[in-house]
């Protein structure tokens, strides 16, 4: 777990800086080298993985020979991403956006409410039904648990399965759609051994409370499993679920970063006939590392391995949002490597048989969208708007491409008729198209072409910005926060300096997305590599930690490059 900008004193950068830092001073690598796959070898007299006595009675998603099946049998492989809903419960149009670029499946950030704001029974059924309208398998996870052992505000697995078990009358009858991950990264880098312990504990709990759901869960390390824990345990912990149905998770960031590693630990697991998959993965390069997303999905794609992608949006360190502000016409470019790239998930996500995917005959294309018209053109940006295409069964997304010199570049995506086209140059003539998509990811014809001419423009960079400022989570004598610089001016911004002061005696001690300098009350804020620029109608997100007394007012003013910006 590298990033996720999310109401906790430890933001998820920290944990991949731990996790890397503990690494190098000891000297280990990846699981592959500690322990070989003889590890995972079948003891005499155990049962072959995902053929347990109570496989037959599978009434839902289940594990058959290692994989992870539907009811009727159909091979499922998860492609999609994950969704931070418990900090971000207002933006319940994620599920669509993600849907429309072609996953098949989602896992979602939930709290037990042991360190955030309980989702409770209705909250939980609601995503559950927005996951089904919009045809995608859910993964539930409770992320309380992360880093347990090492972060003293984790939760406890055990904790964890009474939440999952207070949801049962809700889970029931939702097996063909919902994976329930006990939870998130459920241990952190002290003692790692620890882990198998109480999560096979968990396993039976939940089983012997009536849940009949395919059960997934994280491995330790914060996800990583770089001492190989998971690894070597694997089949203790499968043999202790009495339906056989559970899957393991490997989450890989820059501990992963040679083909050898990643080749090594997955193929451990399908040499052993243990379901597995990447149920989180970043791929951006940092200071801490930089991790091989290439093969990770090369080599998921080729085992035939689910993975879902770190994230949809809304990181404390945004170099990780797919996409940028929940705008799905805004894909970051780690977005568009992981929609639209080599094996991406438009190229190779299939949508669950139990919503009907790969019926037989569903290979007509969507009739070509009308040919778009602009609007609201300004010297950076163009709105455009054309009429729905139609499809035998529904248009699910719409695609935008530059047109230009024989060749085409994607850029927006869009749920409905409409997108904004924003990063133009001032005084300049552009070609746009349009395509649509279904379900099946069966795409149209490309639309007649629109010209479109940009303003002259003439703005004066860094003269308009606004800033919005929140507390996201509090604790006795500290807090963290977050701010949200944007630029509204027309040109770029960067690199720039941000100033505000602190009224009551506030104290950063750290900050992500940039490097803070503060004199008593008045703080300067230098950008990090990745936030050194702000694009003209983009935004930048910091994120810090802070020590305070007893009153934590708010910052009323900001500064970037001198000039003062709007308080929102």
């Amino acid at each position: 777990m590298r990033t996720a900008r999310r109401d906790t004193p430890v933001p998820k950068t920290l944990s991949a800086r731990l996790l890397t830092v503990l690494a190098a001073l000891i000297g280990l690598v990846v699981a592959g080298s500690l322990f070989p796959g003889a590890a995972l070898a079948q003891s005499p007299g155990t049962p072959a993985a995902g053929v347990a006595p109570a496989a037959a009675q599978a009434v839902g998603l289940h594990v058959g020979d290692g994989r992870l099946l539907e009811r009727n049998g159909n091979d499922f492989v998860m492609r999609g991403v994950n969704h931070a809903h418990t900090w971000y419960p207002g933006e319940t149009q994620s599920l669509a956006d993600v849907k429309a670029l072609g996953a098949n499946s989602v896992r979602v950030v939930l709290s037990d409410g042991y360190r955030w704001s309980e989702n409770g029974p209705e909250d939980v059924a609601a995503v559950i039904e927005q996951c089904k309208a919009n045809r995608l398998i859910c993964v539930l996870e409770v992320h309380d648990t992360t880093g347990y052992g090492e972060d003293a505000a984790a939760g406890t697995l055990d904790h964890a399965a009474d939440y999952w078990i207070g949801l049962k009358d809700v889970l029931a009858g939702q097996e063909d759609y919902v994976v329930v991950n006990i939870g998130n990264e459920p241990w952190g880098n002290t003692d790692p051994a620890g882990w198998t312990e109480p999560t096979t504990a968990a396993v039976k709990k939940l089983r012997a409370a009536g849940l009949q759901h395919t059960i997934m869960v994280d491995a330790p390390n914060w996800g990583q499993d770089w001492q190989g824990v998971m690894r070597a345990n694997a089949r203790t912990v499968y043999d202790a679920d009495p339906t056989g149905n559970l899957v393991f998770s490997i989450h890989m960031y820059s501990v992963f970063d040679t083909a050898q590693e990643i080749t090594d630990y997955l193929n451990a697991f399908v040499d052993a006939k243990l379901p597995i998959l990447i149920g989180e993965f970043g791929g951006p390069a940092d200071q801490y590392g930089d991790p091989d997303e290439d093969t990770m999905m090369a080599v998921a794609e080729q085992l035939g391995l689910g993975y879902l992608a770190w994230s949809w949006s809304g990181n404390t360190d945004p170099i990780l949002d797919l996409a940028l502000d929940f705008d799905p016409s805004r894909l970051s470019d780690w977005g568009e490597r992981i929609f639209h790239g080599a094996n991406g998930i438009a190229r190779t996500a299939k949508e669950a048989t139990v919503y009907g995917g790969d019926a037989p005959g569903d290979t007509r294309a969507p009739t070509a969208p009308g040919t778009p018209a602009a609007t609201a053109v300004t010297d950076t940006s163009v709105t455009l708007g054309w009429t729905a295409a139609t499809d035998d069964t529904a248009v699910t997304g719409y695609d935008v491409v530059r047109v230009g010199d024989g060749t085409e570049t994607r850029i927006a995506s869009s749920t409905t008729t409409t997108a904004t086209v924003t990063g133009l140059t001032a005084g300049t003539t552009y070609t746009f198209a349009v395509y649509a998509r279904d379900a099946a990811g069966n795409r149209s014809a490309r639309s007649a072409a629109v010209e479109v001419t940009t303003d002259e423009g003439g703005g004066t960079p860094g003269a308009s910005c606004s800033v919005g400022y929140r507390v996201v989570g509090e604790w006795p004598g500290g807090f963290q926060g977050e701010i949200a610089v944007r630029n509204t001016g027309s040109e770029a911004v960067g690199p720039w300096t941000l100033a505000f002061a602190f009224a009551d005696g506030q104290s950063i001690t750290n900050m992500w997305g940039g490097t803070a300098t503060q004199d008593a009350g008045a703080v300067s804020v230098a950008p990090a590599s990745y936030t050194s620029t702000i694009p003209a109608g983009g935004t930048v997100t910091l994120g810090f930690t802070a020590r305070k007394g007893d009153t934590n007012t708010a910052p009323t003013a900001f500064t970037l490059d001198g000039a003062s910006c709007v308080t929102v």
